[in-house]
């Protein structure tokens, strides 16, 4: 139930050409307190319901957990959520023996391209493709939990 990941900007388009997998993700947050958010989300035609807790100093590992339920349940929970529903489309990514996931976000979050890595240790070497730009893992501004509280429209 441990979380090891690593979030980099992207800075350009290219990953979509080696995209494996497309995903529409619509997700909400019934609690964003900075010990632990909890995540609503609908994934293509799946519901999720994710607990995180908070990132170790480094900003790459921390608790999760998470379980699918009926998206019929996901729709009503959403209704519910704090201000700030994230909306994006999650390309799935092979690079060497990982899988970059690359969310580009819609909505309030537009313009906004962010590449997550999940690793097996916090010292795990893997390979970065050409379109991985400047690293932002442990910056708490892209952590989507913030984004649904400061979306990026706001940051210019």
């Amino acid at each position: 139930m441990q979380e090891i990941e690593r979030k980099f900007l992207v800075q350009d388009d290219s990953y979509k050409r080696e995209s494996f997998s497309k995903k529409r993700i619509i997700q909400g947050f019934l609690n964003t307190h900075k010990e632990r958010t909890v995540r609503v989300r609908i994934k293509g035609l799946k519901g999720f319901l994710t607990i995180k807790g908070k990132s170790n100093k480094a900003g790459t590992t921390r608790f999760e957990w998470e379980k699918e339920i009926p998206v019929v349940e996901a729709e009503a929970l959403l209704k519910i959520c704090e201000d700030g529903v994230i909306e994006k489309t999650r390309h799935e990514i092979n690079v060497g023996k990982h899988i970059f996931e690359v969310d580009e976000f819609f909505g309030n979050n537009h313009g906004l391209t962010i590449a997550e890595i999940e690793l097996t240790a916090e010292n795990e070497i893997f390979k970065k493709p050409k379109w991985l730009g400047k690293e932002v893992t442990g910056s708490i501004k892209y952590y989507n939990s913030q984004l649904s509280i400061n979306p990026f429209k706001n940051w210019k």
